[in-house]
């Protein structure tokens, strides 16, 4: 029951927003009783703390799975851009638009959800290494590559509420993909990280 009610939780933020959603749809969607649900969780944001949390936590375990399957072949800089972007355009940063003002205002709330991004940002630190590792690129470089990846996904994912034009998202996209394919290919030509050039 409660990763009904967690599961219920994530669908009804992405269908009416955090300010809209009340325990009792949670419950009614969820076909149980409200006694039911506050058996779990006393209060909405007890429910919507543990739901985020236990979205995130499905998210980290299949990017930990898909850094596995990066480890096994070449770096491919195209497929961690689809891959994020299949990840946060389904839904996720949606569902993130929604939390995110009332953390802004909540300091509790914000408190009780910030290790629960750090989480999530762990799984991701995976993938910065990873491009580190499989290039010439600095890990501080491939971490501000890859974030820089993630805020511009961010925008355009919010500007979507606005403007729905699929070319445009993916020309931005393939714009991105041939920038990282070029970096990649010119830190390639440049002295290891590491290791002193010439004398």
């Amino acid at each position: 029951m409660r990763a009904l009610l967690l599961e219920t939780t994530i669908e009804l933020l992405y269908e009416k927003g955090y300010t809209r959603l009340t325990t009792l749809d949670v419950a009614r969607h969820a076909n149980v009783s409200r006694g039911a649900l506050t058996h779990h969780f006393a209060h909405k944001e007890d429910l919507v703390v543990e739901a985020i949390s236990w979205q995130l936590r499905n998210v980290s375990d299949e990017l930990e799975d898909f850094v596995t399957t990066l480890e096994e072949g070449p770096l491919d800089t195209d497929r961690i851009v689809d891959r994020l972007w299949s990840m946060l355009s389904d839904r996720l940063f949606h569902i993130t638009m929604e939390y995110l003002p009332e953390a802004r205002h909540n300091l509790p709330f914000r408190e009780r959800l910030t290790p629960v991004v750090a989480i999530f940002h762990a799984a991701l630190d995976r993938i910065w290494l990873h491009l580190s590792e499989r290039s010439n690129l600095s890990p501080e470089r491939a971490r501000t590559i890859l974030n820089t990846t993630m805020c511009l996904m961010r925008g355009m994912i919010a500007q979507q509420i606005l403007r729905e034009d699929k070319d445009y998202y993916a020309d931005l996209l393939d714009y991105w993909r041939e920038g990282l394919r070029r970096e990649i290919a010119q830190a390639r030509t440049l002295t290891p990280v590491g290791r002193a050039g010439p004398a």
